[in-house]
This record gives structure tokens, sequence and C-alpha cells, in this order.
């Protein structure tokens, strides 16, 4: 995320906003200082986007997954006929 002082944030206020609402948020800073953080209102919260094992124990694959149906694809392929 970068930072941006308020003099550029007036001067380039629109090509930053298009960039916030790509996904690039920015931070407004006065004297260095970080004053606010501009993000899109539709922006998901943190917690929304760590979805790391929201499936856990719902879904089970079987150990031979990789294996499923090889002697089926075997004979599509079979050239020795």
């Amino acid at each position: 995320m970068h930072t941006v002082n308020i003099h550029e944030a007036k001067t380039h206020l629109s090509r930053l906003i298009k960039e916030a609402l790509k996904g690039k948020p920015f931070i407004i800073a006065k004297a260095g200082k970080p004053l606010v953080k501009v993000i899109p209102l539709d922006a998901p919260d943190a917690a929304q986007l760590s979805r790391t094992g929201f499936l856990k124990n719902q879904i089970s694959v079987p150990d031979d997954f990789d294996q499923m149906g090889s002697d089926k694809i075997e004979q599509l392929f079979d050239t020795d006929r």
C-alpha cells in the first residue's frame, strides 16, 4: 500500500480512486504522518479475505484420486487394437 501527501492526492485524485477501485488502496498523509486510508466501499474485510480451510471436514478426497478412471482412460487411448 502506498502513501501520498495531501497535495499529490488533490492533484491526482481521479487516478488514485481508479487504482483503489482496482484493489490498490492508498494512504493520505500530511507532513509524513498517515491520516486516512482510502479503500473501496465494497472491499472485503481482512477476515473475509482469509478463507483457508473454510471447507475443512466437509469434503473428502479418496487416497487414490489421481488414479481414478485410469483403466477407462487407458482403454480410450489404447493404440494396440
